[in-house]
C-alpha cells in the first residue's frame, strides 16, 4: 500500500529585488503557517520516506520546514523542475517515477496543478487548496507508484492553517 501527502507551498510575497515568480520567497505568514501544518502533519503521523519538490524558492522554503519538524534532512529532499512547470498530466509522471520502495511520499506543489492532482486522484471536488494545505491520501490497492490512477485513492485528511 503507498501513501501520498500533497502540499501546497506556503503563502509568499514580493520582496524588493525579487525579479521573478520563481524566486518569491516565503512571507512571515507563509512560515508560520508552514511550521503549523508541518507540526499538524507529524500528529497525524505522517511520516514520508521521499520528498519532492518544486525547486522555486517558496517551494524549497516550505518543504524544508516539512523536512525539518518531520525529522528529514533537508539535503534529502528531491527538487524537480517539472513540478513547477507541468500540469496533471506532468505531475503523475512524477508520481509514477517515485522509488518503489518507498512506501509514503510528499509532494511539495503550487497551484492550480496540485488542486487538479488531488481531485484527480480522490476523485472528490476540492474546489482549491489554500497556501500550505496538505491532502494525503492513502492507495489501499497499489503496490507500485506506475498504478496511479483516477480515483486510485482514499482520502486521509484534508487541512489548512485556516481551518480548527
Amino acid at each position: 500500500m503507498k501513501s501520498l501527502c500533497l502540499v501546497r507551498h506556503a503563502r509568499a510575497g514580493w520582496k524588493s529585488g525579487v525579479a521573478s515568480d520563481f524566486e518569491r520567497p516565503l512571507d512571515p505568514q507563509g512560515r508560520e503557517d508552514a511550521a503549523l501544518m508541518a507540526r499538524r502533519l507529524r500528529d497525524y503521523a505522517f511520516w514520508p520516506e521521499v520528498l519532492v519538490a518544486s525547486p522555486a524558492t517558496r517551494t524549497r522554503e516550505t518543504a524544508a520546514i516539512f523536512a525539518q519538524a518531520l525529522g528529514c534532512s533537508a539535503a534529502n529532499i528531491a527538487f524537480d523542475e517539472e513540478i513547477y512547470t507541468t500540469d496533471l498530466e506532468g505531475l503523475v509522471t512524477i508520481l509514477r517515477g517515485l522509488q518503489e520502495d518507498s512506501a509514503r511520499a510528499l509532494l511539495v506543489g503550487h497551484n492550480p496543478f496540485i488542486t487538479i492532482l488531488a481531485e484527480w486522484l480522490s476523485g472528490e471536488r476540492l474546489h482549491t487548496i489554500p497556501p500550505c494545505g496538505l491532502v494525503a491520501l492513502e492507495f489501499p490497492d497499489l503496490i507500485s507508484w506506475q498504478e496511479i490512477a483516477p480515483a486510485s485513492g482514499r482520502m486521509l485528511f484534508y487541512d489548512h492553517p485556516g481551518k480548527q
